[in-house]
C-alpha cells in the first residue's frame, strides 16, 4: 500500500497524483486544511488547522487502520481521503469512507476518484458495507455521496456539532462495497477520468 502511486487526469485535462499519505506530509496537509473555506471545514470531527491534530494523525499513522491517501498537483496536497476499517468485532466487515477536496477541484471527479481508490481496498479487504456520516445541512455531500449509491439509514438528532459548538443532526448513510464499485466505474466514465499509471 505505501509502494501505490497513480496520476490520473481530470475532466478538465488536469494531471493529478494520487498516492498514500506519509509521515512527512504533516506541513503539506496543515496547509491544505488551512487553505479550505471556512465552509468546507466547519463540520469535519476535528478542528484540522490546529498543528497538533495534524501532528497526531501522522503519529497515529497506520494503514491496517485507516488507509489515507492524498491527492497531489505540483507537491501541493489538493485532497484527502481515509477509510477507516474496524479490525475485529461484529463490525470488521464494515468501513467509513471520508474525503475532502479543495475547493478550486470540487466538481471536477477529484473526490470521484480518490473514492474509488478508496473502495479498490476495501474490496481487497473484503469490507462489505461503507458508512459515511455528516451533518444534516451537509446537503450537498449528500448528494455527492446518493450518486454514487449511498442511502440515507438513519439520522440522529442533535447527535454532533460543529467547530463553533452548534447542535446538528447526525446523518449515516450507508452503501453495499459490489454495488458501490459499478457506481463509481459509472460516474468515472462520465468525468472522462483517465488512470495514465
Amino acid at each position: 500500500m505505501e509502494q501505490f502511486l497513480k496520476t490520473i487526469k481530470l475532466r478538465d485535462g488536469t494531471s493529478i497524483s494520487i498516492r498514500p499519505i506519509r509521515k512527512e506530509d504533516g506541513p503539506a496537509l496543515l496547509s491544505f486544511f488551512t487553505a479550505l473555506p471556512q465552509d468546507d471545514r466547519l463540520f469535519l470531527k476535528e478542528d484540522v488547522t490546529q498543528k497538533d491534530v495534524i501532528n497526531r494523525w501522522m503519529e497515529e499513522l497506520n494503514f491496517d487502520k485507516v488507509i489515507a491517501i492524498v491527492a497531489e498537483k505540483d507537491s501541493a496536497i489538493i485532497g484527502d481521503a481515509t477509510l477507516h476499517l474496524n479490525q475485529r468485532g461484529w463490525q470488521k466487515h464494515m468501513a467509513e469512507i471520508r474525503c475532502v477536496v479543495s475547493r478550486e477541484y470540487q466538481q471536477k471527479g477529484l473526490g470521484t476518484a480518490l473514492m474509488r481508490e478508496l473502495v479498490a481496498h476495501a474490496v481487497e479487504k473484503r469490507i462489505l458495507k461503507l458508512s459515511a456520516t455528516m451533518m444534516d445541512i451537509q446537503k450537498s455531500a449528500q448528494r455527492a455521496f446518493e450518486r454514487i449509491g449511498f442511502k440515507k439509514e438513519a439520522e440522529l438528532k442533535d447527535f454532533v456539532t460543529d467547530i463553533n459548538g452548534k447542535y446538528h443532526n447526525l446523518v449515516i448513510m450507508v452503501n453495499d462495497v459490489s454495488e458501490l464499485w459499478k457506481k463509481m466505474e459509472d460516474l468515472l466514465h462520465y468525468y472522462d477520468i483517465r488512470t495514465m499509471h
